[in-house]
């Protein structure tokens, strides 16, 4: 078992800009989670111009002993104090939207650079001792990667999915990926499966943001057939409107696309969630931070999501929100919106959206868990608020897939 993570020092007040270190860690594990081994560093950086951030590790299952470890390193120059405070919030997202704000020209022009390559570490001993992180892609001045994440295809080919951001056009948010058949030795230019079109979500009744993946996505490969499936928020499908008192946004839904070629070609987005109509308040129409997985046996892909279809503002400032799974046989075209269905509620009762914690927005997390056990069973992990500045977080056992 492997356990990485993400790590800062406290700010220094005395140093220049209070520089900190931020870097990645990896913890393992021989004996099921029971004891961990001292972490083992993959990179530290000690400067307020660099953060290290949005890690993911990924085991290859093709490959006995082989762990890759994926992020992105934001830094940001000339080297001034108003670039050194935007990293300071330590939070790439909200960071990275903000970068992508001003380049749509919907914020301030920052008076300062900056880049977000993809960084790549690998082991081949099962984490005991890991490569010297370098970069594997470097999107350009004022383009950044984000939501980095491998995944390997049956024949052992790697590729690492991220988030592009500036990369094909000024203000322009896309999936992409590069590819290495040589386990990381060496990788391939971007290639890019969508973009991604999603202002975010707000709460259904007082129009208050909400912390979604409005630009990150979930991706998974089904262990059987090799097909690859991507789903993300995206606010394409609906002609609709949220409006509350704080304005008027376009509403998202959970966006879905295969590749059943190693990712060379991909199917047209489609809307695949199953929140209802509501013409009282459209609002409740939101759907976000989706999770995708397919099943051991490669004959059931499952997908998660938030959304309010069980909102009423009833007592006022009670914003429900519920968490929902849906499925889709591979033995029908997933690619059709109308073969996913059989949806399950998660959450036995609504929760508040309001308790949330705020990180830019009501914070239930940037991803939420999603994994495949066994050949017929799934098991997400999802953030609930459970009383005001508390998310806690739950699993839920869903078995008989077929």
């Amino acid at each position: 078992m492997f356990f990485f993570s993400l790590v800062l020092d406290p700010m220094q007040p005395t140093t220049p800009f209070g520089a900190r270190n931020s870097g990645m860690l990896v913890s393992r594990s021989v004996d099921h989670g029971a004891t961990w081994q001292s972490p083992v560093t993959l990179i530290r950086s000690n400067s307020p111009h660099v953060l290290n951030d949005k890690n993911s590790l990924t085991a290859d299952p093709t490959a006995n002993g082989y762990v890759y470890a994926v992020w992105d390193q934001l830094s940001v120059f000339p080297q001034t104090k108003d670039a050194a405070q935007l990293l300071a919030e330590n939070d790439g997202v909200l960071i990275a939207r903000k970068l992508h704000n001003a380049a749509a020209g919907a914020a301030p022009v920052f008076k300062f650079n900056f880049t977000g390559p993809s960084f790549f570490s690998r082991s081949i001993d099962n984490g005991v001792t890991w490569s010297t992180a370098a970069p594997i892609y470097q999107p350009g001045t004022n383009a950044q990667t984000i939501d980095n994440i491998v995944r390997v295809l049956r024949d052992g080919t790697l590729l690492d999915f991220f988030t592009a951001i500036n990369v094909t056009k000024a203000g322009g948010v896309d999936i992409g990926y590069i590819k290495s058949a040589d386990k990381g030795g060496s990788w391939t230019g971007s290639t890019f499966a969508s973009d991604i079109q999603a202002v975010g979500v707000v709460t259904p009744d007082t129009g208050q943001p909400v912390r979604d993946a409005s630009i990150l996505y979930s991706v998974t490969v089904n262990p059987v057939t090799g097909a690859i499936y991507l789903a993300w928020q995206d606010d394409r499908f609906l002609t609709a409107t949220c409006t509350t008192p704080t304005g008027s946004t376009p509403i998202d839904g959970i966006a879905f696309s295969e590749s059943d070629d190693g990712g060379a070609t991909w199917s047209t987005p489609v809307m695949i969630n199953k929140t209802p109509a509501n013409a009282a308040n459209p609002c409740r129409q939101q759907a976000f931070i989706p999770a995708v997985v397919a099943s051991g046996d490669g004959k059931t892909i499952v997908v998660t999501y938030y959304d309010f279809r069980n909102d009423t503002n009833t007592p006022a400032r009670f914003e429900g929100t519920d968490y929902f799974a849906l499925f889709c046989s591979t033995s029908t075209p997933c690619t059709n919106s109308a073969n996913w269905g059989n949806e399950q509620q998660l959450t036995t009762a609504s929760f508040n959206i309001l308790n949330a914690p705020v990180a830019g927005g009501h914070f239930l997390g940037d991803y939420m868990g999603l994994a495949a056990s066994g050949l017929t069973t799934a098991y997400p992990v999802f953030g609930i608020a459970t009383s005001p500045n508390v998310t806690a977080e739950f699993t839920r056992k869903i078995s008989g897939l077929q």
